[in-house]
């Protein structure tokens, strides 16, 4: 038996097992029988601290699957905060290498700030048909490939169901896409319910998400702006939390993209594999 000495972390939500690599592990393996929340620790995913040759860190994404994700946004937090507490980092602003490209990141306590990757394929007013029905949806990759669905009544819609489906849609194979249902609260506040992909079931909380339906509610609102700075959105999940996102929009882009929001230390423990 293998002693795996681990931190329970989540962000708005969204939690987490974030380990130390180690050789020898089969994070994979790992992450399906420790996310296991009558077996195992139990979590929507396995966070792993690596060293990086491109930047000062990096971090794995193993969702609860199996399957390694690209990019989290409430990941992200959790590890900056668990590389200040653990690890002691000179800089206040640090990188980690992602499978999204390198990110910066700072945290002061629970509280951290990460910059993501700059928005990628933005593209409105898709039709989709789903369970015979025509929907209309925009996507965006914040990351990770996110379909956004703005509704109205957002706590009757069945985000497990639909979800579910979009997510398999042809239109987004093979890469096979998150779902998020947004409402329009205010000019400053959307609510977001979101169906991760590799979780295969809604979450409290998606920060990638979150920063897909902030960008994409600010590109459908104001169509015709080509340079903005610093436009901001605060973006209530479904775990109650409001995340703060703010980017620039340049040439009708989004970028310099940052989300703020919780990483709470949860537990500390040995894990036996």
């Amino acid at each position: 038996m293998k002693k795996i000495n681990f931190t329970k972390m989540a962000g708005a939500g969204n939690d987490f097992i974030v380990i130390d690599a180690a050789p020898g592990l089969n994070y994979k393996k790992l992450a399906g029988k420790a996310c296991d929340r009558t077996k195992g620790i139990g979590a929507d995913g396995l966070l792993v601290l690596d060293k990086s040759r491109k930047a000062d860190y990096r971090m794995r994404i193993i969702n609860s699957d199996g399957s390694e994700a690209e990019m989290c946004g409430n990941g992200a937090r959790c590890i900056a905060a668990y590389i200040v507490r653990n690890k002691k980092p000179r800089k206040k602003l640090f990188t980690i290498e992602t499978l999204a490209g390198i990110i910066s990141a700072m945290a002061t306590g629970e509280v951290a700030r990460v910059q993501l990757s700059a928005p990628d394929g933005y593209q409105a007013d898709i039709t989709l048909t789903v369970n015979g029905r025509a929907m209309r949806v925009s996507y965006i990759d914040t990351g990770v490939p996110h379909v956004v669905v703005f509704v109205d009544g957002l706590e009757g819609i069945d985000v497990a169901g639909i979800g579910r489906v979009v997510r398999y849609h042809d239109r987004f194979q093979p890469r096979g896409t998150n779902v998020d249902f947004v409402e329009q609260v205010r000019e400053d506040l959307v609510s977001v319910r979101t169906y991760e992909r590799g979780v295969e079931d809604e979450t409290k909380a998606c920060g990638t998400g979150s920063v897909a339906a902030a960008v994409v509610a600010c590109l459908k609102a104001n169509p015709d702006a080509r340079d903005k700075k610093a436009a901001r959105m605060n973006v209530r999940t479904a775990s109650g939390e409001v995340l703060e996102v703010s980017f620039d929009i340049n040439g009708g882009e989004a970028a310099n993209v940052w989300l703020k929001g919780s990483a709470n230390f949860i537990a500390r423990g040995e894990y036996y594999v």
